[in-house]
């Protein structure tokens, strides 16, 4: 899933100035980057693939402070150009930034600042968007990054309206991208903006990827608590929350328990994990719907009654906004996809239990790890969604799903919807 925004006019009417040219892309590295996310637009836009039809651009690979520049494995890289070089670029894209928690170089920041007063074009690559961010581009903006860190970016940058479920995201002069295989889909992207869908197209075949990917970064969220607000009071009700689901409640029930009024409740709560209360329970409904469903042989209306919705109707109509599918739907394509003669499991590991409709058997207890979704935002008027794990956790995480992305690519389940 990918989100094309309609640019402002006086966005899309920007002109590169001076010596900046189009075909020109600089790529900013930084030590401490990995050399996946950096080696991503070094391929894309720095071979010449003009016999596949793919037109040719110009790289400039720029050093963003003093080398040698030390990347994965310990591997020390040379950047031929410096800072000074990204003045002739019409695009400059930051693959990834090392540290979410270490503000970036401000000498690198003011070229990236100049470049866009300039009319250049600024990508952020997964965490190239914590630069972008630093740099105040995305400040009023939409964008995305890997789903570990929306919440945090989201928290720090509570200007920026991140959206941690889109593979990338394209406000027209400022692009982002979520976690290493989106860098894929977003360069694809904007080689597809260049150039048209035949020249993407040629590109992904020579890359072996899909030239559009569907579906976003649900399928990889997870639910579990960030460490950064463990020390906060509004966690406990938080893990409150997680742990009833199976009852009804609502979010004046949580603010009840946080002792708040509902308007205090809300902004408390926003500010700390980037979305809405009734949102962001909504979203943990469907989440443990979608893996009861995927792991039980209850009903619907048995699901529906385990996730606290109030009717199985409520909960085919969450289910269809956020997954784009009925839950019968999404059932049934996921087990057409689940190896042969693997048996459904209920979150404790044991075998799914029938759910004949006048089961007794309590609500299985809820998975501290499942995967999700995360609530569908309105572009300019909501943060991010979801209470995403910590920081420290991402580092294990990008590469994990990197292989799944794509080797599921061709069989989507329902609701992932098309790149635009």
């Amino acid at each position: 899933m990918s989100h094309d925004s309609t640019a402002a006019p006086e966005a899309a009417a920007r002109k590169l100035s001076g010596r900046r040219r189009k075909e020109i892309v600089a790529v900013l590295l930084f030590s401490g980057g990995p050399i996946f996310e950096s080696s991503i637009p070094l391929s894309v836009f720095g071979i010449d693939r003009q016999d596949a039809g793919v037109p040719r651009y110009r790289l400039l690979v720029c050093g963003g402070e003093e080398g040698p520049l030390r990347t994965t494995g310990g591997l020390e890289l040379s950047a031929p150009h410096g800072l000074e070089a990204i003045s002739r670029a019409g695009t400059v894209v930051v693959p990834a930034w090392r540290s979410i928690t270490s503000p970036p170089p401000e000498e690198a920041l003011d070229a990236l600042r100049r470049a866009h007063e300039e009319g250049a074009r600024i990508v952020g690559l997964c965490t190239g968007a914590f630069v972008l961010a630093a740099a105040g581009l995305l400040d009023g903006r939409p964008a995305t990054t890997h789903w570990m860190y929306a919440p945090t970016l989201a928290k720090r940058y509570p200007s920026v309206h991140v959206d941690p479920r889109e593979l990338f995201v394209d406000d027209g002069d400022v692009l982002t991208s979520a976690g290493t295989a989106a860098g894929i889909d977003l360069c694809l992207h904007i080689v597809r903006t260049d150039h048209g869908n035949e020249a993407a197209g040629a590109l992904a075949r020579r890359l072996v990827v899909p030239p559009r990917r569907s579906g976003g970064q649900e399928r990889y969220l997870d639910r579990s608590l960030p460490e950064e607000i463990g020390a906060d009071p509004l966690a406990e009700v938080v893990a409150w929350a997680l742990e009833h689901l199976h009852e009804q409640f609502d979010v004046e029930t949580l603010a009840a328990r946080a002792y708040m009024s509902r308007r205090t409740f809300d902004r408390r709560f926003r500010s700390l994990t980037g979305s809405a209360p009734l949102q962001w329970l909504i979203t943990q409904r469907v989440l443990q719907a979608q893996r009861l469903l995927e792991t039980s042989d209850y009903s619907v209306d048995e699901v529906a009654g385990r996730c606290g919705f109030r009717s199985p109707v409520a909960l085919r109509g969450h289910f269809r906004r956020q997954l784009g599918s009925s839950p019968a739907a999404y059932r049934a394509a996921y087990r057409a996809r689940r190896p042969q003669g693997e048996k459904p499991v209920d979150t404790d590991g044991a075998p799914a239990s029938t759910g004949s409709p006048g089961s007794a058997s309590p609500a299985p207890a809820l998975h501290p790890e499942g995967p999700g979704p995360v609530p569908m935002q309105t572009r300019r008027t909501a943060a991010a969604s979801a209470v995403g794990p910590s920081p420290s956790m991402a580092a294990t995480a990008s590469g994990e799903h990197v292989r799944e992305a794509y080797v599921g690519s061709r069989a989507t389940l329902p609701g992932q919807r098309s790149g635009s």
